[in-house]
């Protein structure tokens, strides 16, 4: 079973490449988004994912940095399922079979973490970017976790978002089981490796990604006062998301008609 799993998971990669190569390179920037989106989502369905998004109306849709929690590699396709953001990522994930060359195409800034002068240079791509209106997205923890704690989140790159005078969007992903308790198979943490944690998912299936949109900050003029408030509410969503574990959501359909693709919830309270 997990063969087959696997192979449709695959197949849906090199559909992906060729999506990009062929459709992509004449398309308009919302038609790009489009079929990013509706491939994200079906990329979670193959893996035995479904999302649900909480206070999707404190969207911001243009000219934002938004920061997030990280879990998972899987963490990029629930935000692009969300809405399709560009990312910053480490270098070595542009190495990666497959997985490497689509994030390349779909203009992610890769950064050499060995390398402290690298982050100066990613700094200004990113405020150049979101002075032009342009979504971008950090992990500011700088790695992984299983998810129940956030790590302290590194203000550097936050100084893009005081730089271009744009605010911050902070996001909170969370994963849940069918017993409705946290999932931790997501988590691509320490040595695991890649295919360790999609056979952890594939498992444990069906899971819920569980994305909180939180009210946006305004940038200010200090970078660290910025990533300690974006932490705060990251934070305080997790801890709601948490606190609602197991329970039902309330559905609502967003104007993108998105239920039926993904939930979009009411905040849980």
């Amino acid at each position: 079973m997990f063969a087959f799993r696997k192979a449709r998971i695959f197949g849906h990669l090199i559909h992906g490449m060729w999506t990009v190569a062929t459709r992509f390179p004449n398309a308009t920037p919302q038609v790009r988004m489009e079929l990013n989106r509706r491939w994200s989502i079906e990329m979670l369905r193959r893996c035995g994912m479904k999302l649900v998004v909480h206070n999707d109306q404190a969207r911001l849709d243009s000219g934002a940095l938004v920061v997030g929690n990280h879990v998972s590699w899987i963490d990029i396709y629930v935000v692009n399922a969300w809405r399709p953001t560009p990312f910053v990522s480490k270098a070595e994930v542009r190495q990666w079979p497959l997985v490497g060359w689509l994030a390349q195409q779909l203009d992610t800034i890769f950064l050499q973490r060995e390398k402290r002068s690298d982050a100066k240079r990613i700094m200004h791509e990113l405020s150049e970017r979101l002075v032009r209106g342009e979504l971008m997205c950090v992990f500011p923890e700088g790695t992984t976790s299983l998810g129940h704690d956030l790590l302290p989140f590194h203000s550097n790159l936050f100084q893009a978002a005081v730089s271009a005078a744009c605010p911050v969007q902070p996001i909170c992903l969370m994963y849940e089981d069918a017993n409705g308790r946290q999932a931790e198979a997501p988590a691509y943490i320490d040595d695991l490796t890649l295919a360790f944690t999609l056979n952890a998912m594939l498992r444990d299936a069906p899971l819920t990604a569980h994305l909180y949109v939180c009210d946006a900050i305004e940038p200010g003029a200090d970078r660290r006062v910025l990533a300690r408030q974006a932490q705060a509410a990251v934070d305080t969503a997790l801890r709601r998301m948490q606190a609602g574990l197991g329970a039902p959501v309330a559905v609502v359909s967003d104007d993108a008609g998105a239920v039926g693709e993904f939930e979009v919830a009411t905040p849980r309270q």
